[in-house]
């Protein structure tokens, strides 16, 4: 009798879990259902069978991540083991720099040091009252 690998092949919900993009496996196989997951540009039932090689699309967010299957987890593990999964392509990779670099240019400006004075709150009053606020 063969004995069967069991990290050959998994299905694609646990590898994600295991691959720690997914807090739980409800929450992925939620976003396959939901059309943010693609393989190899192709929709998936949660069920399918990850392989070696695999390009893997993956919408979280505002983020997307485009990634190749390095190797086949079906078990949850340490994040630097985790990693090792997977390989990121370098345009994901330079593409997911390019949207934070723009969030971090919307965000607000840092807020004061410190709150204002009696002197500065009056300055401020003063301002809002000429200005008409």
């Amino acid at each position: 009798m063969m004995q069967k690998n069991l990290m050959e092949t998994t299905r694609i919900d646990k590898w994600l879990w295991a691959a720690r993009f997914y807090k739980t496996r409800r929450l992925a196989t939620e976003a396959i259902n939901a059309g943010h997951v693609l393989v190899n540009g192709q929709r998936i039932k949660a069920s399918r069978p990850v392989r070696l090689t695999d390009t893997i699309h993956i919408k979280k967010h505002m983020i997307e991540f485009t990634i190749v299957v390095e190797k086949i987890m079906a078990k949850r593990s340490s994040a630097s083991i985790a990693q090792t999964l997977y390989l990121e392509t370098a345009g994901s990779i330079a593409q997911r720099e390019k949207i934070l670099q723009q969030r971090k240019l919307q965000s607000t400006p840092p807020a004061p040091d410190k709150r204002p004075n009696k002197r500065a709150r009056g300055k401020i009053i003063r301002f809002q009252r000429q200005s008409g606020n």
